[in-house]
Formats: C-alpha cells, sequence, structure tokens
C-alpha cells in the first residue's frame, strides 16, 4: 500500500494510508542490512568454510561480532551450522539454498560500489 501525504491547510502535513508493517525493503535490510552479513554470506557462497577461516576472510570484524551475525543468519535460514567431530572441535558454515537468493543482488551491490567515484565509497 502507497501512502499518501496530503497538507491540512495550516502547515501540517497528514499521512494516509501509510503502511503499518515494514515495507519490502526494509524488512530486507532488517536481515541484510547489519554489518557484515552481506560479506559474511559472499565468503560462504563456493564452499563451507570454518569459522576461524570466516574470521580471517572478513578483516575488521570481531570474532564475537561475526558470531552474533551468523546466530542471526543461520536463526532466519541463510545459514547452516555444522559442529565437526575433530580434535579439537570446529564448527564450518555453510550457505543454505535461501542464502543464496541474496547473492544476486550482493553481486549487483559489490558492481555498483566498484563503480562509485573513490570519494563516495568511505
Amino acid at each position: 500500500m502507497q501512502a499518501r501525504v496530503q497538507g491540512d491547510g495550516q502547515g501540517r502535513r497528514i499521512v494516509h494510508d501509510a503502511c503499518i508493517a515494514p515495507c519490502a525493503i526494509e524488512r530486507g535490510m532488517r536481515i541484510i542490512g547489519g554489518k557484515w552479513t552481506g560479506s559474511i554470506l559472499w565468503h560462504l557462497k563456493d564452499a563451507p568454510v570454518r569459522f576461524n577461516d570466516l574470521s580471517r576472510m572478513i578483516g575488521g570484524a570481531s570474532k564475537k561480532m561475526i558470531t552474533e551475525r551468523l546466530r542471526q543468519l543461520e536463526a532466519q535460514g541463510l545459514v547452516t551450522r555444522q559442529v565437526m567431530d575433530t580434535a579439537p572441535v570446529s564448527v564450518q558454515y555453510e550457505i543454505t539454498e535461501f542464502g543464496r537468493t541474496a547473492l544476486g543482488f550482493l553481486d549487483e551491490l559489490r558492481k555498483w560500489s566498484e563503480a562509485l567515484p573513490q570519494s563516495s565509497s568511505q
């Protein structure tokens, strides 16, 4: 539903037919828009990755932050977590088929950001 904005004659604006629930863009951004979320999905696109390897791939993100994002992605059905029966125990993550549906627009975002003038990307 599209919101209509109308003036009330006294300089105030009245919004009619506003969406109560977040729109599709807002819902998508709540899932993918978290810091490091897109990077995590992107690094899982080719094969399952062990946690420590993923942590090294994503420079600048703390292990705590990566763990938090991975838990969110797992809860949303975008990644799966597998505990490996090794000594010491390790964990690997894999993107799900549903998670793969985000790769198309993440690739477009990558291309778009690479095309930005250098001063815009900071």
